[in-house]
């Protein structure tokens, strides 16, 4: 992989982790399509992974560092009893709706990767997820609850929804923030609680990488290069976030349907052109 290859994978994966379109699906369509040849279960490709995790975790936690913040303080009892308390709620909606993710995980992600994580059907999936975009929307429901109101069944039920990014193509804040929209959250509130619950999973997926990482021989040159990569990744899903929190703010009427079309015309032309190559 040369210096290019990695600034685009790593913009890649800064954009498309938090927007509504697959980062896994892309990171298996583009390559395949470029014919660049990368081997994403080569083991010098470990750390170049576990660094994009950590650039995107990073601007995550940087960008929400407020609501962390709270949430910590909350938990160990500091505040007032009616923060103390929301706090703990909070942090308990969190811990929920990332159980199913982490139990699904970690028994079948192998198997479901391995067994979807094909150029041809990753594509296929991208299709599939602007369907899902586009059905979030026209079921949803419409009465504004605020992140606020959300239930430890909201939160479950949100949780389950993000299982469905475990299949490239499928995209994880997308499900999650449909799974909002159909519990009555606006698309705000959605974006804001598919983010901070992105963090734990990002994070946890890093961690489990790196036991792997101390067993393996970094080649010479791919540390610096991962490192270049997690700052581009960390910045561009920085970048990211605050344009989709702007955006959803702004725009409550349909605001997945310009994903859900792009999601579907690059499906379409992906698989198209796979077929032709």
């Amino acid at each position: 992989m040369d210096t290019l290859q990695a600034v685009v994978i790593a913009i890649l994966q800064g954009a498309t982790e938090l927007f509504p379109v697959s980062s896994l699906g892309h990171a298996v369509v583009l390559p395949a399509l470029l014919r660049w040849g990368i081997d994403q279960h080569d083991p010098s490709f470990l750390p170049f992974l576990v660094m994009l995790h950590v650039g995107t975790a990073t601007a995550l936690l940087g960008f929400f560092w407020r609501d962390w913040w709270a949430l910590f303080i909350g938990v160990i009892g500091i505040g007032d009893t009616h923060q103390v308390q929301e706090s703990r709620r909070v942090f308990l909606l969190v811990v929920i709706a990332t159980i199913p993710a982490v139990i699904v995980g970690f028994l079948l992600e192998k198997f479901v990767r391995g067994l979807f994580a094909s150029p041809l059907v990753a594509a296929t999936f991208l299709i599939v997820n602007g369907v899902l975009l586009l059905f979030g929307e026209r079921l949803r429901q419409r009465g504004q609850r605020p992140l606020s109101s959300l239930t430890q069944m909201d939160a479950l039920t949100i949780g389950i929804w993000q299982c469905t990014a475990l299949i490239p193509g499928m995209s994880r804040s997308g499900a999650t923030i449909v799974g909002g929209l159909l519990r009555g959250l606006n698309h705000e509130g959605a974006a804001h609680f598919s983010f901070l619950i992105a963090t734990p999973i990002i994070l946890g997926a890093t961690v489990l990488e790196v036991p792997k990482l101390l067993h393996e021989s970094v080649p010479a040159g791919v540390l610096e290069l991962s490192v270049l990569a997690a700052v581009v990744a960390g910045v561009t899903a920085l970048l990211s976030t605050w344009f989709l929190m702007r955006y959803f703010r702004q725009h409550d009427a349909m605001a997945l349907n310009p994903f859900a079309y792009y999601c579907i015309l690059a499906g379409v032309v992906s698989l198209g052109l796979l077929v032709l190559i």
